[in-house]
């Protein structure tokens, strides 16, 4: 018996991007030039990279932010990058209330 039948399908990195532009839609960001935008300011950018995904949030909306960028090879990757910047989205919206 073969061992891969526990494998995850192979990341399709055309689906992750369609995937998480709607989650960041979903989020209530807007898109405007391959950058997603909350009150005027960019928090998050993605696009297509070879096989994977080139996705970055920012430190803190800013006019001029600071960019962490990470790689998304997987859906698992994907889904913590969501998770990441939904708590940084509701850790930034309590500060401006």
């Amino acid at each position: 018996m073969s061992d891969d039948i526990f494998a995850p399908p192979p990341f399709k990195p055309e689906e992750g991007l369609q995937r998480l532009q709607r989650e960041l839609r979903g989020l209530g960001l807007t898109e405007r030039e391959g950058r997603f935008e909350r009150r005027g300011q960019p928090v998050a950018r993605v696009a297509l990279d070879g096989a994977a995904l080139k996705a970055a949030r920012v430190r803190e909306p800013a006019r001029s932010p600071q960019w962490i960028e990470k790689s998304i090879k997987d859906g698992a990757a994907l889904r913590d990058f969501v998770a990441e910047l939904k708590r940084e989205l509701a850790r930034w919206g309590d500060r401006d209330e």
